[in-house]
């Protein structure tokens, strides 16, 4: 996407509020990405991080605060940001009777990929990277739910987004493909491309190049895992949103497991 500064940061938000009725989902929240990185936004369930998210795509508008993305005002450029955006939600937002190539299909045409052959040659591309070629012709009505999200991340990065906005990409993804994901993930930041993650897994946090740690709507803490973990005195990262946040942590036994943040 053509940005109106070029110099910009990825995203610059100041303020932001977003109430719904009585909840206040963002509260103040005020927050600067540099391009090209993998940004975590970590937290529990009803932080504000979907919320978020659909605030910097524009899908959410603010009470108040400002939201600048790639040098856009997203209240009054939104049709921009969308454009070169690419969105990933939680819930996998696929037409069920349409087969995985019609879908990725449809997303790519939505985004302007009007040459058939670039297009098709995209799209097999996309395929390849989830792991989906040789379930081109399948109907996602047929898909497992993991299966689904591989045909969503296909349909988000199949315009080669400049900013990739994922909400809990990697939910239902076995192990060895969630590596991959990741690994392509850092290929994108490499090349320039910023990531904005979603998530409460603690070693998908450990591979952004920078963590915001949410709760209740506000930021508590910004910065690399090694600089969290030092500011809270703490070994691993949930433990620092335990001491930063002010959470007293479940008892071993009650914790199941101890790799997500517990609320």
């Amino acid at each position: 996407m053509s940005s109106g500064n070029g110099q910009a940061p990825a995203v610059e938000v100041s303020g932001l509020v977003k109430q719904f009725g009585a909840v206040r989902a963002l509260d103040g929240l005020s927050l600067t990405i540099p391009r090209g990185i993998i940004y975590g936004l970590l937290g529990p369930n009803g932080a504000g991080k979907t919320t978020l998210i659909r605030a910097l795509i524009g899908l959410v508008r603010p009470t108040s605060g400002s939201v600048q993305v790639m040098g856009y005002n997203v209240l009054t450029a939104g049709a921009q940001v969308r454009a070169g955006s690419g969105y990933m939600t939680q819930s996998p937002a696929l037409y069920s009777e349409l087969s995985v190539w019609e879908n990725v299909d449809f997303s790519a045409r939505i985004f302007g990929l009007t040459d058939g052959g670039k297009r098709k040659e995209r799209i097999s591309q996309v395929l390849q990277l989830v792991e989906l070629d040789q379930r081109a012709n399948t109907p996602v009505s047929n898909l497992s739910g993991g299966m689904r999200q591989r045909v969503l991340l296909a349909c988000t990065l199949v315009h080669q987004p400049q900013l990739l906005l994922l909400d809990e990409p990697t939910v239902g993804v076995d192990p060895q493909l969630r590596y991959s994901f990741w690994r392509y993930f850092r290929t994108l930041a490499d090349s320039g491309v910023t990531l904005i993650v979603s998530s409460h897994v603690m070693d998908e946090a450990e591979r952004c190049d920078r963590l915001g740690l949410m709760r209740a709507g506000k930021l508590l803490a910004e910065g690399t895992a090694a600089e969290i973990r030092a500011r809270a005195g703490t070994a691993n990262l949930e433990d620092a949103f335990l001491q930063l946040s002010g959470i007293t942590p479940l008892p071993a036994s009650d914790s199941g497991g101890g790799d997500r943040i517990q609320q």
